[in-house]
């Protein structure tokens, strides 16, 4: 009996000093996990896995609420990093805006890099009656510009948030198309344009 005793201490022993050299967060040692695993690939770098401080931050707050005022300081932060346009224009054209929201190409490490990107907007939201298959992480985007009633202040915030949704939503799960250089100034006032513009099947 004694024998036995003896062993099971010197088992748990064993997994309390394996424990012990494993102190670092579940976190941590999951994001060492996917660096190790993750190859360059093309245009696919592995500067990708490296985080901001507006994600290190959300990275932290996955399992439960961000505190109101770090949200807000997050904001506060991603807010001075929009560039608005200089000329002051928000809409584009709605129809190659749409083309954008249909496009799931660039960014991947089969893309060519020369070519522009998509933003993909359907896999994460509803914007015209007529598509039969839509996400729905994000809110219904369909008549968008028509309930705001065409608004020069709905035009400059949805060009932003296309930007840099963490401005205004912190630890958004939308991506910063501006901010993380996947659109361009042009294509941002696209998007804006298939929401805001009177003629874009969003709004009818």
């Amino acid at each position: 009996m004694n024998l036995k005793i003896a062993m099971l201490v010197t088992v748990i022993s064993g997994a309390s000093c394996v424990w012990a050299q494993s102190k670092a967060p579940a976190v941590d040692r999951a994001t060492e996990v996917m660096k190790a695993s993750f190859k360059e690939r093309g245009q696919a770098k592995l500067d990708r896995l490296n985080q901001d401080k507006a994600m290190e931050l959300c990275t932290k707050y996955t399992t439960t609420p961000i505190p109101r005022k770090l949200a807000a300081e997050i904001e506060a932060e991603n807010v001075k990093t929009i560039p608005f346009p200089a000329d002051g224009k928000y809409l584009g054209d709605w129809k190659a805006g749409e083309r954008i929201a249909q496009s799931g190409v660039g960014m991947q490490f089969t893309d060519n890099p020369a070519n522009p990107s998509g933003a993909n907007c359907y896999a994460c939201h509803k914007l015209a009656p007529q598509e039969l298959s839509y996400g729905t992480i994000g809110s219904s985007l369909y008549q968008f510009g028509k309930l705001r009633r065409y608004s020069p202040d709905i035009a400059k915030y949805a060009y932003g948030k296309i930007y840099n949704s963490q401005a205004y939503a912190a630890c958004s799960n939308m991506p910063r198309f501006g901010h993380n250089k996947i659109l361009t100034e042009t294509q941002i006032k696209d998007l804006v344009a298939l929401l805001m513009d009177p003629e874009s099947p969003v709004n009818k």
